[in-house]
């Protein structure tokens, strides 16, 4: 079920294994999005694949299009020098929105699918994020382990970043950081696939298709990292629903034949 890897003097990405300690029971799917989002795009910046970090890009092309909305037409009794710096700077904006739009839809539609997946399930188990022509030759691997209790009642679509989810992806930024991540780079386009982990009963998105029995390249070592919610509190706390977590193959100890991975 796992995805295999094994060493050699081949291998594309340095093997290596971080943890992260959450200081809380449980995250909630809006936490769990913005964790894997800001992953996310650490880990397109530092392959280059995107130009500069995701949250500046974000903000540059909202400003942009806020600037082509606001635009009218110049008004007649505008100076002709200024009608030529007013439709110069037109062009621009135009320019730059259409060479960013393609790039920018593409993220934002692999996390709004990752948002309606989270909204489906009960729980996830782990998250991988992989760069590469295919899914079974993959250039870089980041497989990021779950462990967590049941998610609430709250959507991943929630307002507001909590300081929770802020710390967590911090910590969790600085630790592939810290174990090179990124070091070994492909300057040139690739593709983006985002897998889950969770219980092979769910009905996710139609966007998202089942990987039963996941495999890839063994050349590939993959980077991993584990987020660890303090559960041992969370069933302490909710003792009634403690057998229906244990019942649900909500930890990363499931069998194979109980979770299987979706990828967008």
């Amino acid at each position: 079920m796992e995805p295999t890897s094994s060493s050699g003097a081949d291998e594309r990405q340095g093997s290596g294994s971080v943890g992260v300690q959450v200081a809380a029971a449980a995250l909630q799917r809006s936490e769990v999005f913005h964790v894997v989002k800001e992953l996310l795009g650490f880990v397109l910046y530092m392959h280059h694949q995107i130009p500069s970090v995701l949250q500046s890009l974000e903000t540059e092309f909202a400003g942009l299009k806020e600037e082509m909305s606001e635009m009218t037409a110049p008004s007649a009794e505008m100076k002709p020098s200024d009608q030529r710096k007013y439709n110069t700077r037109k062009r621009e904006v135009r320019c730059r929105i259409k060479k960013q739009e393609k790039l920018m839809k593409g993220i934002s539609t692999v996390l709004s699918a990752f948002q309606q997946a989270l909204d489906k399930v009960s729980t996830i188990e782990g998250v991988a994020l992989i760069l590469g022509g295919s899914l079974v030759r993959p250039l870089f691997v980041y497989d990021i382990t779950v462990t967590h209790g049941r998610f609430g009642s709250g959507s991943a679509k929630g307002h507001g970043t909590t300081k929770l989810a802020q710390s967590v992806s911090r910590k969790a930024v600085r630790a592939l950081i810290s174990c090179g991540a990124g070091s070994l780079s492909y300057t040139g386009p690739t593709k983006l696939f985002l897998l889950i982990r969770c219980p092979c009963t769910m009905n996710l998105p139609l966007d998202f298709s089942p990987k039963r029995d996941f495999r890839y390249s063994k050349k590939v070592v993959p980077q991993q990292m584990s987020i660890k919610c303090n559960t041992a509190d969370y069933r302490k706390n909710n003792k009634h629903v403690a057998s229906i977590v244990d019942a649900s193959c909500c930890t990363s100890e499931s069998s194979p034949s109980d979770v299987i991975w979706y990828y967008f």
